[in-house]
Formats: structure tokens, C-alpha cells, sequence
């Protein structure tokens, strides 16, 4: 099955723990389709960010029991990819400039 870029990653996972001591490493996660193989997210990433992967880790996320109203209902299974970049390379998914700097543009301004 041939899938573009954008089906195979669904979205960045920037804002937990774990991805934060991650980055440190040079590694991102990524939700991925259920579909998509190691070779697939490696040339998605590298097409989508401009970047170098020297490795890929996937695994299924399996869905947790959570309550909806009155019964109990199962969240859906979902792929996770963790993926090694080249030393050097980096995805900023936010802007990340310093408090500092943001604050003399603000007072430079007025």
C-alpha cells in the first residue's frame, strides 16, 4: 500500500516526559499509521524535515479501558515511532528562543 508522507505521520509527541529526555538524545516520537513500516517513516521524516535518520524504533501503543458514560469502552491501538537523527540534525516543532530575548523585542517595540 502506498502511502504519502503526510498519512504516515500523524503527529508529533512533544509534550511528555519522556520525549523531552528524548530529544536530549537526538531522538523524536512520532504517532504513525498502524500501516506504515520502519523504511516508510524513515523516508517520510527525512522527506517531510529535511533531516538524516540513522534509525527507527516502533512499537503498538495498546489502547486503554477508560469509562465513556455508563460503560466501559477501549481506546484504539496506535503505532508509535521513535526516531534517531543524524548528530546535528534537529525538528523544532515549537519556537523555542529564549524568554529573554522575546522580552527586549517586546520593550524594544514600544
Amino acid at each position: 500500500m502506498n502511502l504519502t508522507p503526510e498519512q504516515i505521520i500523524k503527529r508529533p509527541i512533544a509534550l511528555t516526559e519522556k520525549a523531552a529526555r528524548l530529544r536530549e538524545d537526538n531522538q523524536v516520537v512520532f504517532e504513525v499509521s498502524p500501516l506504515a513500516n520502519k523504511i516508510q517513516i524513515r523516508e517520510a521524516v527525512e522527506s517531510m524535515f529535511d533531516v538524516k535518520v540513522t534509525d527507527v524504533n516502533t512499537l503498538i501503543q495498546r489502547g486503554k479501558v477508560k469509562r465513556m458514560g455508563r460503560r466501559l469502552a477501549k481506546r484504539h491501538n496506535w503505532k508509535k515511532a521513535i526516531v534517531t537523527l543524524r548528530e546535528g540534525d534537529d525538528i523544532q516543532f515549537f519556537d523555542e528562543t529564549d524568554d529573554d530575548d522575546a522580552d527586549e523585542a517586546e520593550s524594544s517595540e514600544e
